[in-house]
């Protein structure tokens, strides 16, 4: 009998979750997708020490010895993303994610800005743009940089989804595809509860998602839907069928290991007969629900100020770094 993940490639698209190059060369995933967290904890591990440290030879180099340890660390941090993407591009055959830096997650033009610089780095380095995605935080003004991206053939990925009406946003604004995190919306909903547990079926994330799809195939929106941020396996195979589903190292490796049958549970035929009443959401509706949606506003918030104190915990480490390296 085959194992779990077998059967998942063989319905949805595997990404691996991970910065950590030999865990995507372990499970051979289509696609892979960082954040600055695990960009962080990929770069304090002996194995990447090479990349960190050429990132930051190369950004003395550019910036010359006058430039100070902050001066250069800052161009690192701002490169280190697409060096550990360039290396993974390397072992996956599709995409991979590089994320924005979230203390622009508000901030329309910058986040345009910071997108073209991105691939503008993978492109000098001869990296097809069709290869990347850029990550984008689904506030309204990162929706609104993102649509502008996309009209310039710079395909997005848009993070930190947790109510419809960021992917249908998203979706209405020609996005290529969305993170709805399924295990952050299950964490809440535990605290708010008071309750243990949730049956697979009935995890808050898992309904999410499932809705997300359903709507997305009944109106015929291109938007691709990858579920993320999982805490269990019962999670992913409640949503087998999904578009993608990006699954951490751990996860993976227990897919794996476990042999059965595996249904498929999303079906975007069955969708197009489901009695869905569908929504415009221009940016008083976006408005109008996200505030209706405590969840939603508590995590979104949440994941953009988890990204930005990793932002800060990795120009720390490269300044520390290039100190030592210049010693």
């Amino acid at each position: 009998m085959a194992n779990y993940l077998d059967q998942l490639k063989a319905v949805t698209v595997a990404v691996s979750d991970t910065g950590d190059i030999g865990a995507i060369e372990k499970f051979t995933p289509r696609d892979a997708t960082t954040n600055p967290s695990l960009i962080t904890a990929a770069a304090q591990m002996p194995q990447y020490q090479a990349i960190v440290d050429d990132t930051l030879t190369a950004a003395r180099t550019t910036l010359g010895a006058s430039a100070s340890t902050t001066e250069v660390a800052g161009l690192a941090f701002d490169r280190l993303a697409v060096s550990f993407g360039l290396k993974i591009l390397e072992i996956v055959p599709g995409r991979v994610s590089t994320e924005v830096d979230a203390r622009l997650s508000y901030d329309t033009d910058a986040t345009i800005a910071k997108g073209r610089d991105l691939i503008a780095q993978y492109e000098t380095a001869g990296v097809d743009r069709k290869r990347i995605l850029i990550k984008v935080a689904a506030t309204w003004e990162g929706i609104q940089a993102a649509k502008v991206l996309e009209e310039e053939g710079i395909h997005t990925n848009l993070t930190l989804v947790f109510g419809l009406h960021q992917a249908i946003a998203c979706a209405e604004n020609g996005i290529t595809l969305i993170s709805p995190f399924v295990g952050r919306i299950l964490d809440w909903y535990k605290k708010d509860s008071g309750r243990d547990s949730y049956e697979p079926a009935e995890d808050p994330g898992v309904v999410s998602v499932t809705e997300i799809f359903n709507y997305y195939k009944k109106f015929g929106f291109t938007t691709e839907v990858m579920g993320a941020s999982f805490r269990n396996i019962g999670e992913i195979t409640e949503l087998a069928g999904c578009d993608l589903l990006t699954i951490s190292p751990g996860l993976l490796d227990e897919l794996q290991s476990t042999e059965g049958n595996l249904p498929v549970k999303l079906d975007a035929a069955k969708a197009q007969g489901m009695d869905i009443t569908e929504i415009n959401v221009d940016k008083a509706t976006f408005d109008r629900m996200h505030a209706a949606n405590p969840m939603a506003t508590e995590k979104l918030t949440e994941g953009i100020q988890g990204f930005e104190k990793a932002l800060v915990v990795l120009e720390e480490l490269l300044a520390g770094r290039l100190a030592e390296i210049e010693a």
